[in-house]
């Protein structure tokens, strides 16, 4: 999607009651520069951006010139989202997200890759997510990291991901070039790290959040 989409299309895609998961997304550009999302394309000219698993919902978007959204299609029966795949609203969030995204990862020299995966397994792109524990916002920042990095609005995506971002820095840092350490400290903790010997440590949560991050990564 455009960077300069209208936000009015997020809220409106969050009221539809898409029980389907979104199956391959597909990108095309037209002559005049309009943009068209589908996961119907109609000719070889829509080249996939996005790889979901089969479903039965026809959803799609276009994007013109002015930055004007409209939603095209209309959902069916499908199988509940899954996890490993983003919902079309998550989608969306995701392309709204990605230039404050890209910005706090050459900032803080980080692969914008590796700051996606990280807020996909967080939050989905949800900048209101609270989990049980506390932690809010895209990257779901606990109170004390959030003060610990000055973030003063942990629902406010661009401090949150500017939160986040220095936070996933340092831990790079702390253990060079180790992206699955990092990425493991980012879950559990530092110094639970450190305390089992700079190793994942063997906790369920932190060790399925890790496959999940990577996954996300390499793929």
């Amino acid at each position: 999607m455009s960077k300069f989409f209208a936000p009015f299309v997020v809220a409106l895609l969050a009221c539809l009651p898409l029980s389907g998961a979104v199956a391959d997304v597909f990108k095309f550009v037209d002559a005049t520069g309009n943009v068209f999302y589908t996961d119907k394309p109609k000719h070889s000219g829509y080249k996939r951006i996005l790889r979901s698993p089969p479903a039965t919902m026809a959803v799609s978007y276009v994007t013109n010139n002015a930055g004007l959204t409209r939603l095209v299609g209309k959902a069916g029966g499908g199988s509940r989202p899954s996890g490993r795949h983003l919902s079309a609203n998550s989608l969306l969030k995701q392309q709204e997200l990605s230039p404050l995204i890209d910005a706090a990862a050459s900032k803080y020299s980080l692969d914008p890759a590796l700051l996606h995966a990280v807020i996909r397994a967080e939050s989905g792109y949800n900048p209101g997510a609270v989990s049980h524990k506390g932690a809010a916002g895209l990257m779901q920042l606990m109170p004390a990291t959030a003060s610990r990095y000055g973030v003063r609005d942990r629902f406010d995506p661009q401090e949150n991901i500017e939160g986040g971002a220095r936070y996933l820095s340092d831990l790079l840092e702390m253990f060079p070039s180790n992206v699955k350490l990092a990425v493991a400290a980012y879950n559990s903790g530092e110094n639970t790290v450190k305390k089992f010997g700079n190793q994942v440590p063997p906790i369920t949560e932190t060790q399925n959040y890790v496959d999940r991050v990577l996954g996300y990564y390499y793929r």
